[in-house]
């Protein structure tokens, strides 16, 4: 099912999309595609079944609960039926869904959790894109649902995600550096811009997002490397961007995180 919801402007920019009226699920394990804008965002709704949130191309910014997270083409977050999300992207995003009916045993997470996709789990979204276009027999719709379920509890938890403050003013600082990660200020210049000192932004910082800032800032790195490697840019071009030095000095803190360099990630 691919859509193209209509949005409302909000006071802060982003533009709030209708959530999708759907009172029960055609299948066990149900698509949903959709093309979404740089800051369009799906309010704070709820389900009444458990959804597999994941961005075929682009990011995605997810609230659960208290916590934000930006996620990756690599990862995927899931939340269990009822629990109260929002779904945004700040430059756009391939959007895919799969809604997962409570079926038994399910065996995934009772709270949300990031996942790490695998490369079969990519394989099986696209071919449920396929399926909506070629019309198949219901027997083969039922097999591929029963491996996306297979391979949804094999999937290998991720600690790693981008937490997200609540805040305002803290909210300010990490758009802005995630839009430009090569920014070095810390936070006597932020302080100085925003009317804060230094000391509270950085206590409310940590307290908000359970990392310093500067903890914050190389993490954010790594992710927009992820993004940006993966949407086809050269590894100097991303150095550059990210504000390194040189490509060596990107590919050291790069193959320290992930256990390669940025080639060999993006050969894989």
């Amino acid at each position: 099912m691919t859509s193209k919801a209509k949005s409302t402007q909000q006071a802060d920019g982003w533009r709030s999309l209708a959530v999708p009226e759907i009172d029960t699920l055609p299948a066990p394990v149900f698509l949903r595609s959709e093309s979404l804008s740089p800051r369009q965002i799906f309010p704070e709704h709820t389900h009444r079944w458990n959804q597999f949130v994941y961005a075929k191309a682009g990011s995605l910014i997810v609230t659960v609960e208290s916590s934000r997270y930006v996620i990756t083409p690599e990862q995927a977050i899931w939340v269990p039926t009822g629990v109260s999300h929002t779904v945004g992207t700040f430059y756009g995003a391939e959007f895919r869904n799969l809604y997962v009916a409570d079926l038994s045993p399910l065996d995934m997470p009772k709270a949300c959790t990031v996942l790490r996709v695998s490369p079969l789990l990519r394989a099986l979204v696209v071919e449920m894109e396929e399926i909506e276009r070629r019309h198949e027999r219901t027997a083969y719709i039922e097999k591929v649902n029963d491996l996306i379920v297979e391979q949804l509890h094999r999937l290998q938890v991720q600690d790693f995600h981008l937490p997200w403050p609540r805040s305002t003013i803290l909210r300010k600082i990490c758009e802005s550096l995630y839009a430009n990660p090569g920014d070095s200020r810390g936070m006597e210049e932020w302080g100085s811009e925003l009317g804060a000192s230094a000391r509270t932004l950085a206590r409310r910082f940590e307290k908000e997002v359970g990392i310093t800032l500067r903890d914050w800032r190389h993490r954010l790195r790594l992710f927009r490397a992820l993004e940006w490697l993966g949407a086809g840019r050269s590894v100097t071009t991303v150095a550059l961007e990210l504000g390194y030095a040189s490509t060596s000095a990107f590919t050291f803190m790069f193959r320290q995180e992930m256990g390669c360099s940025p080639t060999e990630w993006i050969a894989r």
